[in-house]
Parts: C-alpha cells; sequence; structure tokens
C-alpha cells in the first residue's frame, strides 16, 4: 500500500511562504503580485518566483488584469495534494502500526525469555 504523491507539487507546497500565499488567497480571494508582497516578508520579485513555482504545479492560475494578474487557487489541485496527503499519512499509520507490534511482540518474546 504506497501512497501516489507528485514529488513537484510537494515540493511546491512544502515552503512556507508559498503555504502562506496559498492561505492568504484562500482566505482574501484572487491577489497580484504586489498585494501578497504587502502581506508577506518578502520582495515582490520573491512574491512573483514563488508564484511562478505555484503556477508551474497548477496550485493556482491567473488571468491578466490590466499590468497585474490575479492569481487564485485551483481548488480542484489543491484537492488533489490534499488527498495525497491523506493518502500519505494513512500510509504512514499502517507502517507505524507494525511497527508497534514487531515492538509489542518482541517485549512480549524477552518478558517470557525472563520469566524462564
Amino acid at each position: 500500500m504506497t501512497a501516489v504523491v507528485d514529488d513537484e507539487l510537494w515540493s511546491a507546497i512544502g515552503d512556507p511562504i508559498r503555504r502562506t500565499m496559498i492561505d492568504l488567497l484562500l482566505s482574501d480571494g484572487p491577489g497580484t503580485a504586489t498585494s501578497l508582497s504587502r502581506r508577506l516578508p518578502v520582495t515582490r520579485q520573491a512574491v512573483s518566483k514563488h508564484l511562478a513555482v505555484l503556477d508551474r504545479v497548477g496550485l493556482i492560475h491567473a488571468e491578466p488584469a490590466g499590468r497585474e494578474r490575479h492569481y487564485q487557487v485551483d481548488e480542484a489541485q489543491l484537492a488533489r495534494a490534499v488527498a495525497q496527503l491523506s493518502a500519505v499519512g494513512s500510509t504512514w499509520d499502517a507502517r507505524l502500526r507494525r511497527i508497534k507490534r514487531i515492538a509489542e511482540a518482541i517485549e512480549c518474546t524477552r518478558t517470557n525469555d525472563e520469566g524462564d
């Protein structure tokens, strides 16, 4: 049972600034590089680069509006990312349950061996 993970998607989401950008776009609606840079501890140029990464993996998309581009979250791609995270979490939960059973079996064997 192995979860299929889009490494490029998770690399994009792995950056805290990009996660904050997604949060801002979800809570405030579409935004521009300029409007986002006012709320983040990075320059507008850095925001633009982060937006390009998010756009490349499909987490956001942009619509031209005059000299600016308005970015918004692609909810279908975000749902895909959430599903992947859930699958990875389930996989690790199962692994940890197996490790716990093995550790308990080892402990039980030791206890029985000491009691003999």
